[in-house]
């Protein structure tokens, strides 16, 4: 089941600007290692869970994983082969808005080759370019 909000108070929005950088969300929390953002786009509900099932399945259940991101933007879509017109199109994928510098998904209890494999599988799941960031020891 893709992710997606529970509810929500409009059920379509506008598109919107991803202009700057991540000011919130910026820095690795909860793990040691994470992977970083490097550019701004729409990543969908399908490519987040395909992110963390690649790195689940490589780790065996091993460490744990924090997934950082969640999918709160509708995307319309309106059927293939409609006139112009007629309103906007129904809901029809989730997007999590990610902005250059935003930590996509965390890992803990784990070695750093084993943490850097899997957060190389995430991040050819994902469409943008990504880096590989250490927990910074001053927090």
């Amino acid at each position: 089941m893709a992710l997606m909000p529970k509810r929500v108070k409009f059920r379509k929005s506008q598109r919107g600007r991803m202009k700057g950088k991540a000011s919130r969300g910026n820095f690795v929390a909860f793990g040691e290692f994470g992977i970083q953002a490097m550019e701004s786009a729409w990543i969908t509900a399908q490519q987040i869970e395909a992110g963390r099932v690649a790195a689940t399945h490589f780790l065996h259940r091993e460490g744990k994983l924090w997934v950082r991101i969640f999918p709160h933007k509708s995307v319309s879509g309106k059927p293939l082969e409609t006139r112009m017109g007629k309103g906007k199109g129904e809901p029809d994928h989730w997007v999590a808005v990610v902005r250059a510098g935003l930590i996509l998904y965390e890992l803990g209890g784990v070695p750093e080759d084993l943490a850097r494999q899997a957060l190389r599988r995430v991040a050819h799941k994902m469409p943008i370019r990504t880096r590989m960031v250490h927990r910074r020891r001053g927090l």
